[in-house]
């Protein structure tokens, strides 16, 4: 089973992510745990790029095609030959977040994002993704408690970031079947256990 998480920044998606191969990890299942950017030599090497705020002046689209190169040595690398052999892949981002943050965010146009998410995906689509739904007031709280230091991505402005989150959840009411929302503020625990619940419901069907 191929299982995403998708989310602005400090939503708990990572947190999620870990906890959810964490658990399949203790039930001996076949399980890889992979991010966005990143998760292979030449994906992290593109990671740091994106992330570097000296590269401040990235335009939408040459951020938007980086993401893609990554992510589609990591669909090709990984995800897909451990599909293959009967492992649940779990990542921590995957091609809906470039819709919502180059395309929704960065306005680069929805047939550009379309036509190279399918490229850059091989046309693997997830299981069932999870969209942990925070607002951006709760996430501007939760980086001031832990004092973050921004890096390139999350430095960008407040206006972009709510056209973010506008996006992820019109992306998620768009594949209601694939998609699973949850709402962020919840304790961690709780939100873990809708997860594992909706999970064990999609593989007994």
């Amino acid at each position: 089973m191929f299982i995403t998480f998708e989310g602005i920044d400090l939503s708990g998606k990572s947190t999620q992510a870990e906890l959810l191969y964490i658990r399949l990890k203790k039930k001996n299942k076949k399980v890889i745990f992979v991010r966005e950017p990143g998760g292979t030599v030449i994906s992290e090497k593109i990671r740091k790029i994106l992330l570097d705020r000296k590269n401040k002046n990235m335009l939408a689209l040459t951020e938007f095609l980086l993401f893609s190169a990554s992510r589609h040595q990591l669909t090709e690398e990984i995800i897909k030959p451990h599909l293959k052999k009967g492992y649940y892949v779990i990542c921590d981002r995957y091609f809906d977040s470039s819709t919502a943050y180059q395309g929704y965010g960065g306005e680069v146009k929805p047939d550009i994002i379309n036509r190279i998410n399918k490229i850059a995906i091989s046309s693997l689509n997830p299981d069932i993704s999870f969209l942990i739904d925070v607002s951006l007031e709760e996430t501007i709280k939760r980086r001031k408690k832990l004092r973050k230091v921004h890096d390139r991505m999350e430095a960008k402005t407040r206006i972009y970031y709510k056209k973010v989150i506008s996006g992820y959840r019109e992306i998620a009411k768009i594949d209601r079947k694939r998609y699973v929302v949850i709402n962020g503020n919840k304790s961690i625990e709780e939100i873990h256990n809708n997860i594992i619940t909706k999970i064990e419901n999609l593989t007994i069907k």
